[in-house]
């Protein structure tokens, strides 16, 4: 602990991620909640261009993106070097070094959440919010996941994946092997991308073949999986070694899918928590959940989304997210407020779990 009994966290945000935007209304809740207290707060801002700056100005013109044209910042950033354990501050009088107590990423997608910024925080050693390097890496690439869901037994949609080029190369033994494995409709997803960026549902070989190359703008490796008709359920998981689940929470998309209009701008789109499920179905969710976090191995915090299949009521696992939202729609806190976990103690739970990880290497 450093500075007046206080921790010194830099909360990271923003990045070169499609999901820039969002990490900037995620990181506004953030900072509005944490305990000023407790901790000594440093503000680092990404640019989409990849530029680092420490932003010592309001937090309500983050989310417009106008913290970088605010006047308000200075160049910075966190170096590996164990030994300075922090950042640098370029300032006109000199080189500042912030040694930091714990590092908070509020980032999405690649370059966030994608083990990254974790292997950053590695070299650095300084401690950090959310899952490893690995755990990150596999939970961001969806045919990772499911590859490694499958093995651990976790029921999910079928599912095949291939790079762009690949598809290219051999389209009609792609499209042959889909409709023999999945079928129509199915869902086509870029492996590495998060909050419904370049997802599209097709139902016909035309359809997908658009959606491939929709996708392929976003990451080269494509996965594509059978559309499960089932109602989306997530719940929201924290801990280490003995995490906890929340209650479930329940999402009436506005459109056919809760893609990202859906998700982000679509006020017609409902979270209904608790979801209204039987107490079985939310037992098995709760307890698949679980498992898939430690299978998974992540830390910290993480989102797990499922499909509660109609014909049967069986829940398939969806996917995990390690770095969830935290804007005001945003299912995770939402799930903890549910369980009686508000906003500025979740965070402080979360920066405890983060500091207990890093205890336990020394």
């Amino acid at each position: 602990m450093t500075g007046a009994n206080k921790w010194n966290v830099a909360v990271i945000f923003g990045g070169k991620s499609s999901e820039h935007e969002v990490s900037r209304v995620s990181v506004t809740m953030v900072l509005n909640n944490i305990d000023r207290e407790k901790y000594n707060v440093y503000m680092i801002g990404i640019t989409k261009e990849g530029k680092w700056y420490l932003y010592e100005g309001d937090v309500n013109l983050i989310p417009t993106g106008e913290w970088e044209t605010s006047g308000k910042t200075t160049q910075a950033f966190i170096v590996p070097d164990a030994a300075v354990h922090g950042m640098l501050v370029l300032r006109e009088s000199g080189t500042e070094t912030v040694r930091l107590d714990v590092a908070y990423p509020v980032m999405h997608g690649k370059n966030g959440e994608d083990g990254s910024m974790q292997g950053l925080f590695e070299l650095a050693q300084i401690p950090y919010v959310g899952c490893g390097v690995a755990s990150s890496a596999i939970c961001m690439d969806k045919a990772l996941t499911n590859t490694v869901l499958e093995y651990g037994g976790i029921p999910q949609a079928k599912f095949l994946w291939f790079y762009h080029r690949y598809f290219e190369r051999h389209i009609d033994r792609c499209l042959e092997q889909v409709e023999e494995q999945l079928g129509y409709p199915c869902f086509v997803k870029p492996a590495n991308a998060g909050s419904s960026v370049g997802i599209s549902k097709c139902s016909s070989p035309s359809e997908l073949m658009d959606a491939v190359r929709l996708a392929a703008q976003h990451d080269d490796k494509i996965v594509v999986e059978e559309a499960i008709n089932g109602r989306e359920v997530e719940v929201a998981v924290l801990g280490n070694d003995e995490p906890i689940v929340s209650v479930a929470g329940e999402i009436i998309p506005a459109a056919d899918w809760y893609d990202y209009d859906a998700k982000y701008n679509d006020e017609s789109s409902r979270l209904v928590i608790p979801a209204d499920l039987k107490p079985a179905t939310v037992e098995l969710i709760q307890k698949r959940a679980l498992q898939a976090y430690k299978i998974l191995g992540c830390s910290g915090l993480a989102r797990i989304d499922f499909l509660v299949r109609k014909s049967d009521g069986e829940p398939m696992l969806n996917e995990p997210n390690t770095l969830p939202g935290f804007t005001e729609i945003s299912m995770y806190p939402k799930l903890f407020e549910a369980s009686g976990v508000g906003k500025t103690e979740l965070i402080d739970k979360i920066i405890a779990f983060a500091l207990e990880r890093a205890d336990r290497k020394k």
